[in-house]
This record gives structure tokens, sequence and C-alpha cells, in this order.
């Protein structure tokens, strides 16, 4: 089982290539040359060719390495890199200079872009000072308001990812303000019914409050008798505006380290921000091309 971002890089093994759309982001470039240089990708750039060449030498890149589809149109480029993928040629999408809405908008093309009937969520892991595993929060970019079954698919995309980093069965703890059911907070009434339903390949407990999910000394204290209750893998957060605040809470206030992917499409999809770090840009291209090495593995068995 990986245990931390560094790990996760030392075990990825098998080079996949990443479609860039709109690929003239100095910090995205910059950031795929160095997976590429830890032998880890390589990449093809999907934009305006002189833009992403100017880019590239005012980042020292050597862009001989890689393959350039020049498409100017930010729009065009976007279904470019989407066809790439959905015809073998990419395995990981990722989104350059362009806003989310666009490429999420040919992702979600039917026939033409990279839907496969699941639910598109976003799966952020997080490594946390002072503990001895990976959180895997979801979702905190996606679903809005995500409705009970919505939250059992959002559960099994970042069960896959979990699987992907060697952890064959997470505890999934669906988080609420409190640890029990109440009629007047419909977020533990359905953390409660996905607590009884039958999802594969992990064990799911809630309703949770944070303190409980994460921590086996404040369970005890509050009296939880459930054993898994403090040991939370997976956290699904009630909603995007919980997600969100939880994400920033642990980037800006914990000092955690992270990467962040969107799956459920036909592979994994990086949406870095402009405000991520440039590790967490190279973390979220490992932990893509991770997942996808899992996924080739898994359509082949």
């Amino acid at each position: 089982m990986i245990h931390s971002l560094d790990a996760l890089k030392a075990a990825s093994d098998t080079i996949h290539t990443i479609a860039v759309a709109v690929a003239q982001d100095d910090e995205v470039l910059c950031a795929v040359e160095e997976a590429r240089q830890l032998g880890l990708t390589t990449a093809i750039l999907v934009g305006d060719e002189e833009k992403i060449r100017q880019v590239a030498e005012g980042c020292s890149i050597p862009i001989e390495k890689y393959e350039i589809v020049h498409v100017p149109d930010p729009v065009e480029a976007c279904k470019t890199a989407v066809t790439l993928v959905r015809e073998g040629r990419a395995d990981v999408l990722m989104k350059g200079l362009v806003d989310t809405a666009v490429v999420m908008k040919e992702v979600l093309q039917g026939g033409t872009g990279l839907r496969t009937g699941r639910l598109l969520s976003h799966v952020a892991v997080f490594e946390v000072p002072g503990f001895d595993r990976l959180f895997y929060l979801t979702d905190a970019a996606m679903n809005i308001a995500p409705t009970l079954e919505e939250k059992k698919h959002i559960i099994l995309n970042a069960v896959e990812v979990a699987h992907a980093l060697g952890n064959p069965d997470p505890i999934v703890c669906c988080v609420c303000a409190v640890e029990k059911v109440k009629a007047k907070m419909p977020a533990t009434i359905e953390a409660a019914a996905l607590a009884e339903a039958d999802l594969p390949g992990c064990q799911v407990i809630g309703p949770l409050a944070l303190d409980n999910a994460i921590s086996a000394e404040a369970a005890r204290r509050k009296g939880i008798s459930d054993p898994r209750a403090g040991r939370g893998d997976i956290l699904l957060m009630p909603d995007i505006e919980a997600g969100n605040v939880m994400y920033k809470a642990l980037v800006f206030l914990g000092k955690a380290r992270n990467a962040g992917i969107v799956v459920g499409a036909k592979a994994p999809i990086i949406m870095t921000s402009r405000a991520d770090s440039h590790k967490s840009k190279l973390y979220s291209i490992i932990l893509a091309l991770q997942v996808a090495a899992y996924q080739s593995k898994e359509n082949k068995a």
C-alpha cells in the first residue's frame, strides 16, 4: 500500500502518454517536463504551436522531446486532445490554459467524448502531516449537491483510486456535522443509507463527524464502538461546499501535500488550478498515470 506521495512517485514504473489540451501554459508544461525527466510519461501537446514553443523556450524545456499538434482554437484543441485519448493515442487527459468548463464539455459529448456511463467525480489525495496514511477526499470540485445514488458512484470512483494505490479495502467515512442520524440533517440520513448499501471493494461507515472519521482516540472518547471509526481512508463530503472548504483548509492551513484527478471517464483527467503548487501539479500527473496503469491492468484481466 502506498502511504505517501513520494512513495507514489517511486512506485510509478510504466510510461503513459498525456494529451495536454491548450498546452501553452508554463506551469503545466513545467510539471509535464519534470514527469518526463523522471521517466514517467511522454506527452502530446495540443494548442497554438508558436505559443507552446515560446513557453517551452522561456522555461528551458526541450520541446523536441514532444509531439505538438497545432490547433490554435481552444475549443478545437480540447476536442482534439479528447479524441487522442478516446482513440488510445494517449492514456490521460490534462487541462492546460483553458477553462475547465470548455474541457468538460468535450469530455461529456455523447459519441465523441469520454463518457462511460459512470458519474464523473473529483478525487483528491492528501498526505497530511502527523498521519501514517493517505486520505482520499471526494468530491470537492465536480458534483455540487450529489444525491444518494450519485454518492454511491462518487464512493466507487474514489475506491478505484485507492485500489490503484494499493489499498484493497479502503474504509469510507461519510462525513457529516454529527455522528448520529438527525431527521433535520439529510446528509446524516444518506450516510446511514450508504453504510447499509452493498458497495464492493470497500467498507462504508457513517454518519461520522470529521474527528471521528480520522482519529481513533476521538471516536473512543465519543463512545463509538465500531472499530473502523477513526481509521477512515476515503472521506466522502456531504456536498461541494464542505468538500471545497475541507480541501483548501488542508492545503492552506494544514500544509498538506496533495494531488487530484477527475475519474469516471474513459481515462483519468488532470484538472489543476492556477492556485495549485508546482508539486501538486506534478503529483496530480503521477496520480493520473498510476490510475491509468491500474485501469489498463484491470481491463486486460
